[in-house]
Parts: structure tokens; C-alpha cells; sequence
């Protein structure tokens, strides 16, 4: 059984910054990415940003300047700072984790419950 859990949503004043974390845990399953996808009230879940184990990353890129993912690959931890956040931002961001079931061999994905982002003053 793989676990995601996210930390450090909430609510931010437009301009400010958050960092959220997300850490896997679990046996038998071999990550190969993690990442963070986001979605709004009424709008499709879409990717925020990704990492790979490997240290290749990848990013919304109309929101590249104002994103950074980084990973702690010991911890199975990844984090997401995000700066200059606008009302746009405001969505539940979700933590996934790509990778594969060694007790199958199969890909497979898993994902967090999601934690609320809020852009208000």
C-alpha cells in the first residue's frame, strides 16, 4: 500500500508564497516520479510540475518562472514553491507518484487527497 501526504496548503494573500510537501510512503512499489497536479472549481486537474528521480523536471510553463519542485529522494519527499501567487492559483493540489509495483512488475499511479490552496486577501 503506497500513501501520499500532502502538507502546507492553506490560505495566502495574492503576491505571497507557499511551499507545499509531499511524502510517500509504502513497500513495493519503486517511484519514478513525483509531481503535482492542480484543479480549480469547474476546470480539468492539470499538471503543475514533476520531477524525476533522476533530477529532471518539468513544469506548467506558463507558470515556470514562479514554480520550483525539488526532491529529497532518501525521503521520498518532494516539494513545491510557489511565489507571486495569484487568484488563478487557487485550486486543490494533488501529490502523485509514478512508478512500479515490484510485487507485479505493472506501472502504476498513486495519488494524495489533496490539500486546498486559497489566494484571497
Amino acid at each position: 500500500q503506497v500513501q501520499l501526504v500532502e502538507s502546507g496548503g492553506g490560505l495566502v494573500q495574492p503576491g505571497g508564497s507557499l511551499r507545499l510537501s509531499c511524502a510517500a510512503s509504502g513497500s513495493l512499489f519503486s517511484i519514478s516520479a513525483m509531481g503535482w497536479y492542480r484543479q480549480a472549481p469547474g476546470k480539468q486537474r492539470e499538471l503543475v510540475a514533476a520531477v524525476t528521480t533522476s533530477g529532471s523536471t518539468t513544469y506548467l510553463a506558463s507558470e515556470k518562472s514562479r514554480l520550483t519542485i525539488s526532491s529529497n529522494n532518501a525521503k521520498n519527499t518532494i516539494y513545491l514553491q510557489m511565489n507571486s501567487l495569484k487568484a488563478a492559483d487557487e485550486a486543490v493540489y494533488y501529490c502523485y507518484a509514478h512508478g512500479i509495483s515490484l510485487a507485479t512488475g505493472n506501472p502504476e499511479d498513486h495519488w494524495g487527497q489533496g490539500t486546498q490552496v486559497t489566494v484571497s486577501s
